[in-house]
């Protein structure tokens, strides 16, 4: 009978350290998956705000292309009656 107490008290010991390695592993397991999940969120705001930027910095020089076409439209008008009038003085 006395056996049979130690075998309980060894089986109990061995159960509880698996039931704590058990729910380490899974804590650890948890918190890494957060972390990375973390890092992925962080990671998409990083690629969003660049895309952003992309956007704003294309956006700027469209505006400055359709300003340089205007303003190239209208030294094209002067050339034009630039040599028109040369012509006629000549």
């Amino acid at each position: 009978m006395v056996g049979d107490g130690n075998a309980l008290e060894v089986a109990g010991a061995i159960g509880i350290f698996v039931l704590l390695t058990a729910v380490i592993t899974v804590t650890i397991w948890q918190i890494g998956s957060t972390w990375r999940a973390k890092l992925v969120v962080e990671r998409e705001r990083a690629y969003r705000d660049l895309a952003e930027s992309a956007v704003r910095a294309q956006q700027d020089v469209d505006r400055r292309l359709a300003e340089l076409a205007d303003r190239l439209s209208t030294v094209d008008g002067r050339m034009v009656s630039v040599e028109r009038i040369l012509k006629e003085v000549e």
